[in-house]
């Protein structure tokens, strides 16, 4: 009886298109199964913290928003954490500006994320390094793999994609002790209409504490004392593991 192991693959035929169909989706889930493998992989000892902020892609350097990430950034960069964005314009590069003006004092990495896109613009120039993809699949993904906490500030669409994945992972437990928090107005009433639809008695859609999960602060330094609370427990840890 021969063995299964060694026997030969059967030749697919283009011809065939459900075999065609077939191999490519086994081929691609294969694909997957192994890069989700290799993410798994964590380095025993951290050397670096790094905070990931979100934001709008369209106030300009002019608003008063934009200065106030940037004076955000630049307090986290000086508490000693690398700032990672999408790397675009808007308050992704007020973040990577306050990292740059951080790091004159401070040893500060400063990263951004793109995604490919048709109608925007390339990447801003404060980010010391920059990583590219093309799906927003993958991007949010290494969002995931590089950070240690998530602040979210005024955005929208893409920034509630961004502050939604980070809280579901948060929820199911695929991500622990990583701070997310929510700067602003805008953001405790999201959070406010999710206990309202999704806690209603008699049709749960959710549990009490996940509401729990994001931080609602209303100000840069509300925010700053939660990293700064939680990057000194990082420190302490990281000395144990060494």
């Amino acid at each position: 009886m021969s063995d299964p192991k060694n026997s030969t693959p059967a030749i697919v035929s283009l011809g065939d298109e459900d075999a065609v169909r077939k191999l490519l989706t086994d081929t691609l889930f294969g694909l997957w199964a192994t890069v989700n493998n290799l993410s798994r992989l964590r380095p025993s000892k951290r050397e670096r913290y790094r905070v990931s902020i979100f934001g709008s892609a369209r106030p300009q350097p002019d608003h008063w928003v934009y200065q106030e990430v940037k004076k955000l950034s630049e307090a986290l960069g000086l508490l000693g954490c690398d700032i990672v964005t999408g790397g675009g314009p808007g308050l992704m590069q007020a973040a990577n500006e306050g990292a740059q003006e951080a790091s004159k004092h401070s040893d500060v990495q400063n990263f951004g994320i793109r995604v490919e896109l048709p109608f925007e613009q390339s990447v801003n120039p404060f980010v010391e390094q920059a990583f590219e993809h093309q799906t927003f699949f993958t991007r949010l993904h290494q969002f995931v793999l590089m950070s240690d906490a998530f602040i979210v500030v005024p955005g929208g669409i893409g920034t509630v994609l961004e502050a939604t994945m980070i809280w579901q992972l948060l929820q199911v437990r695929q991500l622990h002790d990583v701070p997310l928090i929510f700067v602003g107005p805008m953001w405790r009433g999201l959070v406010d209409w999710a206990s309202a639809q999704m806690l209603r008695p008699g049709f749960e859609l959710a549990s009490p504490g996940d509401m729990q999960i994001p931080c609602c602060v209303d100000t840069a330094e509300q925010a700053i004392a939660i990293v700064r609370e939680h990057h000194e427990r990082w420190k302490a840890e990281q000395k144990t593991a060494g």
